[in-house]
């Protein structure tokens, strides 16, 4: 078994909706979900992003959102824009857990803003944890949330989930679709940006328009990343990247990190859990031979989306590396797509 360090979970969420048995979701299980701290241990997770995440109000709205999702062609609504005043109590909340998920881990768990952190921890047997944004709606246009988070610990941020914000648009929930679905960047959104690359905050492309990555794709001087996204010419989802988009990437000495949500692996769009594992390695195949294989790596969207049921939750981790192994992917490659690819990049995002 390898080390896995991954590129997006939302346990932040869960742990946001029942604060009352933060305890047991984190530090010994409750038998739900997709991550706790035994878990992590157990299936060999070494770190990842943890995200801060505002739900939306169509939450609690009465659609069943899956199995709309289950029955391709769809195109699911989003909610409108939610202000900074509204988020921020429920970015600030989520940031707090995060530093109770340190302390309470008694040593097991550490919140970090540097590579050699984590590769510190790797060795000691520690759990890294990188604090990143999902939507940046509690941040106003005066950016100064931004630099209070930063202070906290926040180092990476995708400036949309997939409602808009003050700061650009995100694609909808749509099969098929290209990701060529909106606006991009705002003025603020380009505020923004020059801001995260100033305080070396990674900025994550996941969620974006097509018009939105390209204008981070000019803006930018760091990497391009895409933390949790698939390859568009295998699932047609907005959610998934073009083959010019993987190039620009690319180019840029980013990387993506596969997502494991079925919706996006699957050639059909169904959400469904009941697959194999032909999509999923189709679509590290597909990255690979776009990007190449120092800038692949895993995202797995644990605790925020339907995952495959040969990995079912992080203690499936070794079964998903076995099954590259399987596909010939040697010991190697393997190293780097569970974490050697997630650390260089870190590296070129945040230096020394």
């Amino acid at each position: 078994m390898f080390p896995t360090f991954d590129g997006h979970n939302d346990i932040l969420l869960r742990l946001f909706h029942a604060p009352q048995n933060r305890e047991a979701i984190w530090l010994t299980g409750e038998g739900k979900g997709h991550l706790d701290l035994p878990r992590m241990a157990k299936g060999g997770f070494i770190g990842g992003f943890f995200a801060i995440y505002i739900p939306s109000p169509h939450d609690d709205d009465g659609i069943d959102y899956h199995q709309l999702m289950e029955n391709p062609p769809f195109r699911l609504p989003l909610p409108a824009l939610i202000s900074a005043a509204e988020a921020l109590p429920t970015a600030w909340a989520m940031a707090n857990h995060m530093l109770w998920m340190e302390r309470a881990s008694e040593g097991r768990f550490q919140l970090v803003t540097t590579a050699a952190q984590i590769r510190a921890n790797m060795a000691a047997g520690v759990i890294s944890g990188i604090l990143h944004m999902e939507g940046a709606e509690a941040i106003g246009p005066d950016l100064d949330a931004l630099y209070a988070f930063h202070a906290l610990g926040l180092r990476s941020l995708g400036p949309v989930w997939s409602r808009p914000t003050i700061f650009g648009h995100g694609v909808p929930f749509a099969y098929p679709s290209s990701p060529d679905t909106g606006d991009g960047l705002t003025e603020a959104g380009m505020r923004l940006i020059k801001a995260c690359n100033d305080l070396k905050i990674m900025i994550d492309l996941s969620h974006m328009t097509e018009k939105g990555f390209n204008d981070v794709a000019a803006l930018s001087t760091a990497p391009l990343v895409a933390t949790h996204s698939n390859a568009h010419a295998l699932t047609q989802s907005s959610r998934n990247l073009t083959d010019r988009q993987l190039a620009v990437i690319r180019e840029s000495g980013g990387m993506v990190g596969l997502n494991f949500a079925t919706s996006f692996l699957r050639r059909d769009g169904k959400q469904s859990a009941d697959m194999g594992w032909e999509d999923v390695l189709a679509h590290l195949d597909h990255l690979i031979e776009h990007l190449g294989e120092d800038h692949v790596g895993l995202g797995s969207d644990f605790d925020g989306a339907t995952i495959p049921k040969g990995i079912g939750d992080v203690t499936g981790l070794p079964a998903l590396q076995q099954a590259m192994l399987d596909h010939q992917y040697g010991e190697a490659l393997v190293k780097k797509l569970t974490h050697e690819n997630w650390l260089a990049l870190l590296d070129r995002t945040w230096g020394g």
